[in-house]
């Protein structure tokens, strides 16, 4: 008797899975009517999301058999209210996900395999690196839609006043150039992070991480990271380097100061573009430069890659999936990269998508001009959450509270409780 009841009472469970899939926000799809499918847009509510939702009406107008229920989920909230749903078996068929969750989500179970799919039939369109960020052990769980980096942005008409034809290419120069704006513009000509993500070029600049993930050995107390730290600890303190802003306010007080030209230069991303063109000193958008990020000792310049994939829920049923495919395939195509980028001001993911017309816009022209640099994030589940305790010690230590060794080590042992297997 309890043998047949738990009979009974798996098959009511598979039932209940099977009508979940899809995404618990998919409703029932009727046998003889479209299939709806169910997209987690992570994309900014009012600047990008639009664009978006005019490309879906697009899609569902070339797709009489397909409805997109389209949901715009708050960036900060996505990941963990995805994993929450997958886990339940309730999540949605598409993911707008951070190129970060891909490693976790793909260890789950909770991304489908896209390699042989239509998702990914262009695949040789796309940048490589790009693919390689999307993979974890082996196989693609996601196709680049956006991609980004960090570079030096800079004001031509404040390095113009102070004598600088060219761009700094290392850290020293930087700090020269920086004290020529404020001896000829008498404004700073450099003003720094404290956040983790923004000194990762530090640590590129020397050939090294926070971690070295092939040899599971944390790294971001090495002599190297010393030394990659102690590059970006100098930024702050100088002739022309404007001391560290470690408020909570601080990423609005950099960008505001440097829209209206009150700092030469900072290291920002691409998601800033179409704010430079708001302040008052890009009005004339050709004045705004854009180079790579200065390098290391090593001679070598490199910066993070960032960006967002779009992703399919392995625990979708074949029909949900197919359609999800071809949804994947649509979205992150040439012509609707060009709209998003035309729209959006962001960077495409395929060569082809940059066309003359999205390079008119020196922000993008000049952003895909840095790409060769950036670098993609190892296929480490644990990774993005490595800049977490950097993000306690490094204000700490950028506003004099905290030393160097004393901040560095924290961050260590704080990093060793996220990767335990990894040595130091």
């Amino acid at each position: 008797m309890r043998r047949g009841i738990a009979a009974t009472a798996l098959v009511a469970s598979l039932a209940l899975a099977a009508t979940a899939c899809g995404g618990s926000d998919s409703g029932s799809d009727k046998s003889d009517g479209p299939v709806t499918i169910t997209w987690w847009d992570t994309s900014n509510a009012t600047n990008e999301a639009p664009t978006y939702q005019a490309l879906v009406k697009q899609f569902e107008a070339a797709n009489k058999d397909i409805k997109v229920k389209y949901v715009d989920v708050p960036f900060d909230q996505a990941q963990n209210k995805f994993d929450t749903a997958a886990g339940s078996k309730g999540a949605p068929d598409i993911l707008r996900s951070e190129v970060g969750w891909t490693p976790a989500f793909a260890k789950k179970g909770y991304f489908l395999p896209l390699d042989g799919t239509e998702a990914l039939a262009d695949q040789s369109k796309f940048q490589p690196n790009l693919i390689t960020q999307a993979q974890y052990e082996g196989k693609t769980y996601g196709v680049p839609l956006v991609t980004d980096t960090l570079a030096l942005v800079y004001n031509k008409a404040l390095f113009q006043k102070a004598g600088i034809t060219e761009a700094p290419k290392t850290w020293d120069e930087l700090k020269s150039d920086a004290a020529k704006v404020k001896d000829k513009a008498g404004v700073d000509g450099y003003w720094g992070s404290t956040q983790a993500y923004y000194a990762q070029s530090f640590l590129y600049g020397e050939g090294t991480d926070t971690v070295d993930a092939a040899a599971k050995k944390i790294t971001v107390n090495s002599p190297t990271a010393k030394k990659a730290y102690g590059s970006w600890l100098s930024m702050f303190s100088g002739k022309g380097l404007h001391k560290a802003d470690t408020t909570a306010d601080a990423y609005a007080h950099i960008q505001d100061a440097f829209v209206n030209g009150k700092v030469a230069a900072i290291i920002q991303g691409p998601w800033e573009i179409t704010n430079f063109y708001k302040g008052s000193a890009f009005k004339d958008k050709s004045n705004l430069g854009i180079a790579t990020v200065p390098a290391g000792s090593t001679g070598k310049a490199g910066a993070p890659t960032g960006g967002h994939n779009l992703s399919v829920y392995a625990g979708s049923d074949k029909a949900h999936q197919a359609a999800a495919l071809k949804f994947v395939k649509f979205m992150t195509s040439a012509k609707s990269q060009e709209t998003i980028a035309l729209k959006n001001s962001t960077l495409p993911t395929r060569g082809d998508a940059y066309t003359a017309q999205v390079k008119a816009d020196p922000g993008i022209a000049g952003y895909q001009g840095v790409l060769a640099a950036a670098q993609p994030r190892p296929a480490l589940p644990e990774y993005s959450s490595l800049w977490g305790p950097l993000d306690t010690e490094l204000p700490k230590i950028a506003g004099g509270k905290e030393s160097l060794d004393k901040g560095l080590s924290n961050a260590e042992v704080a990093i060793a409780k996220l990767v335990p297997d990894f040595s130091k």
